[in-house]
């Protein structure tokens, strides 16, 4: 999804909003310090991921942010996943996974709350 995300700051970029993009290469151990610090900077926090919605390591990330970096948030933290359905055959995986577009949307909504 680092591509997806990338290409999502730049259009964000574009419209004077800077993203700062995590890239979490290891999903164990994961580096909580950056994600606390960037949550603590940013007071957001917008999860991007490949698999479905529920049960994904992204929920994992948010609770990490709920336990230990709730008070830095302005915005809820919000998750742009896969869909909460089975995972389409090849010639349709573009429309189940989170797009460039849907991460700018949520993005959006985030730098709505002050």
């Amino acid at each position: 999804m680092l591509k997806e995300t990338l290409a999502a700051a730049g259009e964000l970029a574009a419209e004077g909003i800077e993203a700062e993009v995590i890239d979490l290469a290891t999903l164990k151990p994961y580096d909580e310090e950056t994600l606390l610090a960037s949550v603590a900077k940013t007071g957001r926090c917008i999860i991007v991921q490949e698999a479905v919605r529920t049960g994904g390591f992204g929920a994992e990330v948010a609770a990490l942010i709920a336990e230990c970096g709730l008070s830095s948030l302005l915005a809820p933290v919000t998750r742009v996943t896969g869909y909460d359905t089975v995972v389409p055959l090849h010639r349709l995986e573009q429309h189940f996974m989170p797009s460039a577009s849907r991460i700018v949307a949520a993005a959006r909504r985030a730098c709505q709350y002050s």
